[in-house]
């Protein structure tokens, strides 16, 4: 399940990409990855490293805590919200197990 951390970092992620206009084809290749990794990265399926964010930040032009440092209290809660409403979707016998 994706937790509310990996959704902003996937947002900012992708605000970043758009802004510089770095494809997900351009961006992937620039940090060694597929533009499916960066899909996966932006819509938090996947959890990046501290390398991978490492590698991000040195190609999108920010500092490591861009992806952090600015978590304003509505965006939190908006993926708060998205975390409760995630967790409601799975089913009852399925949620034992994660």
């Amino acid at each position: 399940m994706n937790s509310s951390v990996d959704i902003m970092v996937g947002r900012r992620l992708r605000a970043r990409r758009r802004l510089l206009g770095y494809s997900q084809q351009n961006l992937g290749q620039a940090c060694g990855v597929t533009f499916q990794q960066i899909h996966k990265y932006e819509a938090a399926v996947c959890r990046m490293s501290a390398v991978m964010l490492w590698k991000l930040s040195q190609v999108l032009e920010v500092d490591v805590g861009y992806f952090f440092g600015t978590l304003t209290d509505d965006e939190i809660s908006i993926a708060r919200r998205h975390d409760l409403a995630m967790s409601r979707e799975i089913p009852r016998e399925m949620s034992d197990m994660v």
